[in-house]
């Protein structure tokens, strides 16, 4: 029997792979949830499927995304990741990052939970939506701009409106598969 999907992930083995599979469930782990905003941060102005493929790549390049030694970063390492071929060569991204991990260390001190404070933004819970096709996804909102508005304060980049909610969605703080796609009601259960 043929399983209705998401229509955004096309046909792609990878992306099927990602909107089955992650997309969508509740992450709650702090480095998990960083590798998330980081990645979404990346994407921006990309495809999702570009910078999917090239998620391992980011992972090797950037230490697993461990924050503690992203924040140590220095011209050699901006260097070194500029010249790797496996992870989207754009210096502000890249630099974003880094930024971003010490944002995320600062913040931690500060507030304990990464997780606690992003998911505060839902209320400690994903929202489910419950659209009819792809068409009606919004590309942000009032949380997501909520959410933009207090990391930029805390000196996070690359964090605008729309990736926060592309964040959202792909944390799990809201659940967007259509009402007709089989994820709908598994990720909600979640």
């Amino acid at each position: 029997m043929m399983k209705t999907r998401c229509t955004w992930c096309g046909a792609d083995p990878l992306y099927v792979g990602y909107h089955d599979e992650e997309w969508g469930v509740p992450v709650r782990d702090d480095r998990e949830l960083f590798e998330h905003l980081v990645l979404d941060g990346a994407q921006a102005g990309l495809s999702w499927i570009t910078i999917l493929r090239k998620r391992e790549n980011y992972r090797r390049a950037f230490d697993g995304f461990d924050p503690n030694k992203m924040a140590k970063y220095g011209p050699r390492q901006i260097t070194r990741l500029m010249a790797d071929e496996g992870i989207v060569r754009n210096r502000r991204k890249i630099e974003a990052a880094i930024v971003n991990a010490r944002a995320y260390l600062e913040l931690q001190d500060e507030v304990g939970s990464f997780s606690e404070f992003l998911w505060q933004f839902a209320g400690g819970r994903p929202r489910v939506n419950s659209w009819k096709s792809v068409a009606q996804l919004p590309a942000k909102s009032p949380e997501s701009e909520a959410m933009s508005k207090e990391l930029k304060h805390r000196g996070f980049k690359f964090v605008g409106p729309t990736i926060c909610y592309a964040f959202m969605q792909a944390a799990g703080l809201v659940n967007d598969h259509i009402v007709d796609c089989f994820r709908h009601r598994q990720v909600g259960e979640k």
